[in-house]
């Protein structure tokens, strides 16, 4: 039946010609279209990085590029995925299809700002990609200093600038949803009436516009340091680096959550649906998405255990880290609440829905691993924490945004997918990206760092199996595009 649906004559797709009518349009629904090739185009580049990063620890000696080249990858890779795709791909892209028509408003409170968080986007890329094709940058995607003000060589300014820029696309997506959510839902759209998609987008926008001028402040004292010889937090003219990690991860950490919590929204949708039955415990399940953001903005310091930090201080912060888990835990057992003794379909979202769930678990469950004193010594800058924040971050974030782009596809093309090549794909992401990171368990729990370019020989098979799942992942990535571009 959705092979032959019927679409209006006149639709957002045909409603213009020509580039300017896309360029200049204020219509959500083109903004959303021209976000998702955008960042589309930006994960693939960012994947070119991921595989230039499996084939140097395909063997032990690092013998494909040297060791300040394949600084540049790891780097590039996590900027690229980080700030110009995982950060704006459900929001920008589905929120902004979306979110409109769930609160039953023509458009966003401000179609023009949309349009400018677009532009923004599109700036930041090209500062990031004239630095990238400078040379690139070598300081990790965390710009620890004081090597990222006095010790790199490499284009750390116009990297900071593109990441600077985006950022304002960010925070005016943010703003835009949280208006939009409070003035224009439909009369009889009350709060509790709100489809559990936009309760999440809701709170992910109240971390956008909290958040984000935190690390743009940040980033910008990181330039200033570097180009004037301020000394901010280099602490040979009197600064202090651990300032810079309390800054960073007081956005950053919060902004795992600006990935992960527009694909808990995801999930709320399509677990209801394909199960046919109402979210269990829908208040629950809303509160819990203001619970994680609330409990995202206070638990930075876990990433800090080793940095300097007092005793007393990490104890406190690794017992507010556990908390997170409470309200994370609610959605989970509040899925499954669904999910039981209901009419379970098990159609593409619901395979990338199945799969959110058990990379998800795996991931927060890993991340108490972590938020634990004594563990996190041992497995701090091992593959370990790799291999914990890619559950979350590309197992969930990506499981969420594949799930619920599949969902919502006809609805934004008019067009159905193939069913078939679809869940083989479906299947084929969830056992690459098994194969590719659950082997980084191990080897960062047997002590071998991250960010080295060559490692002992004993470490070789479990990377070896790494390198080949990701084969199978960017198979399983690549099949939808193929699929959809032959239809």
């Amino acid at each position: 039946m959705l092979d032959k649906l019927k679409i209006p004559e006149r639709h957002y797709l045909n409603n213009g010609h020509g580039l300017a009518s896309w360029l200049l349009t204020k219509d959500h629904k083109r903004i959303a279209i021209m976000y998702l090739i955008s960042i589309s185009v930006m994960f693939f580049l960012g994947g070119l990085f991921a595989v230039g990063i499996r084939l140097e620890l395909a063997t032990p000696q690092g013998d494909f590029v040297q060791a300040d080249t394949y600084n540049k990858f790891f780097t590039m890779h996590g900027i690229i995925m980080v700030f110009f795709f995982l950060i704006p791909s459900i929001p920008a892209v589905l929120g902004n299809f979306l979110i409109p028509p769930m609160i039953g408003a023509k458009d966003l409170a401000f179609p023009r700002i949309n349009l400018l968080s677009l532009y923004l986007l599109w700036f930041g890329a090209i500062f990031a990609t004239v630095a990238m094709v400078s040379g690139g940058v070598d300081t990790g995607w965390t710009f620890y200093t004081p090597y990222s003000t006095t010790g790199s060589n490499s284009h750390v300014v116009p990297m900071a600038l593109g990441i600077f820029i985006a950022g304002f696309s960010s925070i005016l997506t943010g703003l835009n949803f949280i208006v939009t959510i409070h003035r224009m839902r439909a009369p009889g759209m009350t709060w509790f009436r709100l489809p559990l998609f936009v309760w999440a987008h809701y709170a992910t926008s109240l971390i956008q516009v909290l958040g984000t001028p935190v690390v743009a402040i940040t980033i910008v004292m990181v330039g200033v340091e570097r180009a004037l010889g301020f000394g901010i937090f280099d602490p040979a003219r009197g600064g202090d680096p651990v300032l810079f990690q309390h800054l960073f991860w007081f956005y950053s950490h919060p902004a795992v959550y600006i990935m992960i919590l527009p694909a808990l929204g995801v999930m709320s949708e399509l677990i209801s649906t394909f199960s046919r039955k109402t979210i269990f415990g829908y208040s629950f399940v809303a509160f819990s998405s203001l619970a994680i953001a609330v409990f995202g903005f206070i638990v930075w310091a876990h990433h800090m255990f080793v940095a300097g930090i007092s005793t007393y201080a990490a104890m406190v912060f690794s017992f507010l880290s556990f908390s997170v888990a409470i309200p994370s835990a609610v959605k989970v057992f509040n899925w499954t609440a669904t999910l039981y003794k209901g009419a379970i379909s098990f159609e593409t979202p619901m395979l990338y829905a199945y799969g959110f769930m058990g990379l998800f678990a795996i991931g927060g469950l890993t991340g108490l691993f972590l938020a634990t004193l004594g563990l996190d010594i041992h497995l701090h800058d091992t593959y370990f924490v790799v291999s914990h924040f890619h559950y979350i971050m590309v197992g969930g974030a990506i499981m969420g945004y594949m799930g619920g782009l599949h969902f919502w596809w006809p609805k934004m093309t008019g067009r159905m997918y193939s069913e078939f090549f679809s869940r083989i794909s479906a299947i084929l992401v969830f056992v690459g990206f098994n194969l590719t990171f659950f082997p980084q368990f191990v080897v960062g729990y047997l002590g071998m760092p991250r960010r080295y370019h060559s490692y002992p020989d004993e470490f070789q098979v479990l990377n070896v199996m790494s390198s080949a799942g990701a084969s199978v992942l960017g198979l399983g990535y690549f099949l939808p595009v193929i699929t959809c571009c032959g239809r």
